[in-house]
């Protein structure tokens, strides 16, 4: 067995047992059989009962666990699929709890896991009858979601994959025709992802995963095998962002995970998958690598061990030889992306940039430059309220943000320019970077008449605000402001230039955003927070572990701490440098 297996089925022990402990047995709660999950409460969704539920089944079955054919723990798996029963809406879904009511994608995403584990244990019913009771209440809640799945809409672009899947994982279990018809609608909308692999939501941390699982089983239920091109993108982009700790890169995420801490866990399941499929060493070795830090069970629809269980063929990868994982690279994503030219179509699609109960996702394939050299990283973003982030060894510098007077808030940079260089390998060479914005801001005239609702003598009596056709107002005294932002790579230095036009007396604020742990020093800092400084002149070092970085040099041309619609999250330590316009200011990032 391999040594991965032998840890995994270690901690799906301890998690089982865990899990034990924490079932509900009073047979008058509405949540007996469930399992309470960190809220206190035992839900039926994805991260919750179910998701132990899986780590459940896999001991029940795997002949190397201490749980092995356990009569009470089948007894407590039977309470759980009862729980599930019990929790299921009439009209076939679960909730969230959370928030998704009556949901259909979050009933996806338990499907996802729920039939691979009817599966696995279908697989297992001849040599052990006892397994049928369990199956039974399984199959039943699955059947009970179809008219759900054929029915039921999304809210986010990855909803529409997990349906996908769902849809394709109940075929491939019930067989009915009209769920491979009902997975078309949805694949006619046609793929989200950049030739460089980046799907819509821009999410390292969760949702890349969640779309390369459930696109894996789409293409296998459905017959579908083009489909998997996208997560072979997806996960070689992967292999480019992350940082030398295993941090995985979610400085620009457009979802949750934005600025959160994240691991390589949840790719653990896909590219053991993808690996056996294509047998490709590097794959295997992101597999590897992404399952040494496994911890946690994770969702129902991603449980490593179910898959390796499952899915036979992963057994094959033992042989397989590992690639290097690169530690030394540049890599520019989305450099070609067409961004411009599809922010161009907007107003020809008719939406008006509405969507509801989601969001538009304009930032969708603006580029990203990655650098790693050994255990120094860095990350170069547009369309981001961070534009630069670095690690070097435990120092965290987890942005550097731009806010302003002038449109109120966090500048988030529109073009990333850099000419592509290649050394003599063909290796990106590029050290010059720029990004630049320009803000417009102006004032609303008066409706003309023809555009105003009503008569005039109505209007006297009672005219809304919110009624009134804002959209044909002319605009007035319109304003620009430029900002750029230079960045030049030395060989243990960043040289940042920040330059605006002309525009005077524009309150301005450049932030260094560096980890908890980050110890920060220097003559001329002034404390404003508990986390927060000003450094109005001179250098600041800061020092984590045996890594640091010292910033240079300062300035405090006003006194603001914080500027108007921006803010600061806390579990952060940021040093702030205070600026008017015009200015036209370098400033140094020394590594040691």
């Amino acid at each position: 067995m391999e040594p991965i297996v032998v840890r995994l089925t270690s901690m799906n022990d301890d998690w089982t047992e865990a899990a034990l402990l924490r079932q509900v047995h009073d047979p008058q709660s509405k949540y007996a059989g469930g399992i309470l999950d960190d809220t206190g409460i035992a839900r039926a969704n994805h991260l919750g009962t179910p998701a132990f539920m899986a780590v459940w089944a896999v001991s029940l079955v795997n002949p190397a666990s201490r749980y092995y054919r356990d009569a009470a723990l089948l007894l407590a798996m039977e309470q759980a699929a009862q729980f599930m029963l019990n929790r299921q809406h009439e009209d076939g879904t679960i909730s969230l709890g959370s928030t998704n009511y009556h949901s259909p994608p979050d009933t996806g995403f338990v499907i996802g896991g729920m039939v691979p584990m009817v599966q696995l244990l279908q697989a297992h019913e001849g040599d052990w009858a006892e397994l049928g009771c369990v199956i039974s209440k399984l199959k039943l809640f699955l059947e009970r979601t179809i008219p759900a799945m054929l029915t039921g809409g999304c809210h986010t672009p990855n909803h529409r994959w997990v349906l996908t899947a769902a849809l394709g994982l109940l075929y491939e279990l019930f067989g009915l025709p009209e769920l491979v018809a009902r997975a078309a609608e949805w694949l006619d909308e046609g793929i989200d992802i950049t030739a460089d692999g980046e799907w819509t939501e821009r999410s390292n941390g969760i949702y890349n995963a969640v779309s390369d699982i459930a696109l894996y089983h789409t293409a296998r239920t459905l017959n579908r095998p083009e489909w998997l091109d996208a997560v072979r993108r997806n996960l070689r982009m992967m292999v480019y962002l992350i940082h030398p700790s295993g941090e995985i890169v979610t400085d620009y995420s457009g979802r949750q995970d934005y600025g959160q801490m994240a691991d390589l866990s949840s790719y653990a399941l896909i590219y053991r998958l993808m690996a056996a499929l294509d047998r490709d060493p590097l794959f295997a070795a992101m597999s590897d690598y992404a399952a040494s830090f496994v911890r946690q069970p994770g969702a129902v629809n991603n449980n490593v061990l179910l898959g390796y269980l499952l899915y036979h063929d992963l057994s094959q990868l033992a042989g397989l030889e590992r690639a290097v994982l690169p530690q030394q690279y540049k890599k520019f994503i989305n450099y070609d992306h067409p961004m411009k030219l599809h922010l161009q179509q907007l107003d020809d699609v008719g939406h008006h940039n509405r969507i509801d109960h989601s969001s538009m996702h304009l930032a969708f394939g603006a580029p990203v430059v990655r650098i790693r050299d050994g255990q120094t990283s860095m990350t170069l973003m547009s369309k981001s309220p961070s534009f630069f982030s670095l690690r070097h060894g435990e120092v965290r510098l987890l942005g550097i943000k731009l806010s302003t007077s002038f449109s109120p808030g966090i500048v988030k940079f529109d073009v990333l320019n850099a000419e592509p260089e290649f050394n003599a390998n063909g290796e990106l060479a590029l050290k010059e970077f720029q990004l630049t914005t320009q803000m417009i801001k102006g004032y609303n005239g008066p409706i003309p008449v023809e555009h105003l609702p009503g008569s005039s003598e109505s209007r006297m009596q009672l005219s809304p605000w919110y009624l009134l056709p804002h959209q044909h107002r002319p605009l007035t005294h319109a304003q620009t402001h430029t900002l750029t932002a230079e960045l030049t790579q030395g060989d243990a230095e960043w040289l940042l230039r920040i330059r605006s036009d002309e525009l005077e007396d524009v309150y301005t604020q450049l932030t260094f955003i560096f980890g908890a742990e980050a110890s920060i020093q220097g003559e001329d800092l002034q404390q404003v927070g508990p986390d927060s400084f000003f450094l109005k002149s001179g250098n600041a070092q800061i020092t984590a572990g045996n890594y640091g970085v010292e910033i240079s040099s300062g300035a405090h041309e006003h006194w603001l701490p914080v500027l108007r619609e921006d803010e600061h999250p806390a579990g952060c330590r940021y040093v702030h440098v205070n600026l008017m316009t015009p200015f036209d200011r370098t400033f140094s990032i020394k590594l040691s």
